[in-house]
């Protein structure tokens, strides 16, 4: 499915979150808190525009997704083609353990057959005080914005995709899936039994999106 989608997913993302694609990265970023010569995993990549936007802060970020039309796509980008693609299963990382400072998944943790298994794997290749950012939809917090979003979901949503994506039932399936997923703070204890410590979270765009931190215990 993601491969069937892989040629225009830039676009359509940032096409359905009326351009807030790239204030959601630019925050993950900015709560790794990553120096120059700091090495970042980012898992379920896709086609690395997430990776580019780690790279601004000197860093060596790495691309890791599941999919191979993904990172296909991602290697054929002209402004990509310096970033290092790895295909890799999040629940059994090609990883050794400690590799990573930090690691970050955006909009895939929903996605993996088992959420503790790849929280898990996180947790094994950074290093005891590294940082994990998880980017992810999430439950608005105000009730009636929840209503209208929700619709906009399930309503609104499939009808753009058909507009502009190469396979708009993938978008049935992202709505879906959004409706399905944890509110923030059942997410949050998911996180700390992988063994992540200090789990906190801060909503962005009302919850429709919460960045969930947290560091690799000792």
């Amino acid at each position: 499915m993601f491969s069937d989608v892989a040629d225009r997913y830039d676009v359509t993302n940032t096409v359905l979150s009326m351009g807030l694609d790239r204030r959601w990265r630019r925050r993950t970023r900015q709560c790794l808190e990553l120096q120059p010569g700091h090495a970042v995993l980012d898992l379920a990549a896709g086609t690395g525009v997430s990776t580019v936007e780690l790279r601004r802060s000197g860093a060596y970020a790495v691309a890791c997704d599941f999919s191979l039309g993904m990172l296909r796509a991602g290697r054929a980008h002209a402004g990509r083609r310096d970033v290092p693609f790895v295909a890799g299963d999040a629940l059994r990382l090609p990883f050794a353990d400690a590799t990573f400072d930090a690691a970050t998944i955006a909009f895939g943790l929903r996605n993996v057959a088992d959420v503790p298994l790849a929280l898990r794997e996180m947790a094994r290749v950074v290093r005891p005080g590294g940082r994990l950012v998880v980017c992810e939809f999430s439950r608005p917090v105000f009730a009636p914005f929840r209503f209208v979003y929700l619709n906009y979901l399930m309503r609104a949503l499939p009808w753009i995709a058909r507009k502009v994506s190469s396979n708009p039932e993938a978008y049935v399936y992202l709505a879906e899936s959004i409706r399905a997923w944890p509110e923030q703070h059942e997410l949050a204890r998911t996180i700390a039994g992988a063994g992540w410590v200090d789990v906190r979270y801060r909503n962005l765009t009302g919850g429709i999106v919460a960045l969930h931190l947290a560091e690799r215990a000792g």
